[in-house]
């Protein structure tokens, strides 16, 4: 593969990439209190964009880019904004990915399995003092996005607190975390933080059509994506709604699940071609779990991710007492959930096995 078929880890399938995505929804208060650092001149050289995934972290992290490189003093006077005319030379650079003084750290593409790494490298990271050699001769400023600092493992975490501990004169490095707690605290400390935070409808609506979506079933849409853009987008791509409505049809039966209907979903995330139903099967797993939890604390839920599932979460998680338990069996799940996609586990198999310790733990309290 050459550089420009290489797939981009940062890029959601089915939507623009970041840097192409026009308009950032819901992230007023992070872009305004970016703009109030800069333009008090309290600007730091170390950002962490931190939030839950899908919800525009990296679209804010581009439009601080392209408002930093084009130094045009954007937003400084008037009504205060990232905004920068798209047929400005440097926005036109960052907009094709080749802005001479921006740098992207992301995980780098394995040419011995032909797949993109599981985390960003060390060797990735030693990049930059290329990067800031080559760049210094420009004179202008200088931007870094690590996306996503999550993915650092130890040595490249290390060799980018190096580089936020003595960061090269007129240079910005921005750090999208979906998980900050992950990150060295000595990371965290070097930076200043903007929090991005989950979108509401109206929101999450308009940053759908911009991507070219649109739902039927908007409510459970809502109701399943929590806020995230980049997680309703991937429910749409791979008929998330529908698995979830197999789910609860699955698990309408509880404390008994129906073994043939078992099979039949296990059979179906088993293949190369199944992958990623299999890695979406697992994770509405666990968000069904986390609604239950949620349901036995706070009640029946405003919104359903699919028919019937008010009902079923209500019955089976009637009070607090529940909730823990259910809490606690979405954590076990999880842990063996990841455990399992490490280690290759059968899809079918570890399909099966989680869904009948669900059931282990229903017919357990049913007997209670």
């Amino acid at each position: 593969m050459t550089d420009d078929t290489l797939p981009e880890p940062d890029r959601i399938e089915g939507a623009p990439h970041p840097r192409e995505t026009a308009l950032l929804f819901g992230q007023a208060k992070a872009e305004a209190d970016f703009l109030d650092a800069f333009q008090s001149g309290r600007m730091h050289s170390g950002w962490l964009i931190t939030g839950p995934r899908g919800v525009g972290k990296a679209t804010l992290a581009w439009k601080i880019a392209t408002f930093l490189l084009a130094d045009e003093g954007v937003g400084l006077f008037g009504n205060p904004s990232l905004y920068v005319d798209p047929e400005h030379p440097d926005a036109r650079l960052v907009h094709s990915g080749a802005h001479p003084r921006l740098s992207v750290i992301r995980r780098p593409w394995d040419e011995k399995t032909k797949k993109l790494r599981s985390e960003i490298t060390v060797d990735a990271v030693r990049t930059l003092k290329t990067f800031f050699q080559m760049s210094s001769a420009d004179g202008g400023r200088r931007v870094v996005i690590v996306d996503a600092a999550d993915e650092l493992n130890r040595n490249a975490a290390n060799a980018i607190l190096k580089e936020l501990e003595e960061p090269p004169a007129n240079t910005v490095i921005m750090l999208i975390a979906h998980q900050p707690s992950r990150l060295l605290p000595t990371i965290r400390s070097r930076c200043r933080e903007l929090r991005c935070s989950s979108l509401n409808a109206s929101d999450l609506q308009q940053a759908l059509e911009q991507s070219g979506h649109a739902a039927d079933n908007a409510e459970s849409l809502a109701a399943l994506a929590g806020g995230s853009a980049g997680d309703a987008i991937r429910l749409l791509n791979h008929d998330g709604l529908q698995l979830y409505g197999e789910l609860v049809k699955l698990f309408e039966g509880m404390p008994r699940i129906d073994r043939p209907a078992a099979l039949k979903l296990a059979d179906s995330c088993t293949g190369r071609a199944a992958d990623v139903r299999f890695g979406m099967t697992l994770d509405l797993i666990d968000l069904f779990l986390s609604r239950a939890a949620r349901a036995g604390l706070m009640g029946e839920p405003k919104a359903q991710g699919a028919m019937g599932e008010a009902r079923l979460l209500t019955r089976i998680s009637p009070d607090d007492r529940m909730a823990r338990k259910w809490a606690q069996l979405q954590q076990d799940l999880s842990n063996r959930s990841r455990y399992g996609r490490a280690v290759n586990l059968d899809p079918a198999a570890l399909i099966l096995d989680i869904i009948f310790k669900i059931e282990e733990t229903a017919l357990g309290v049913a007997a209670a």
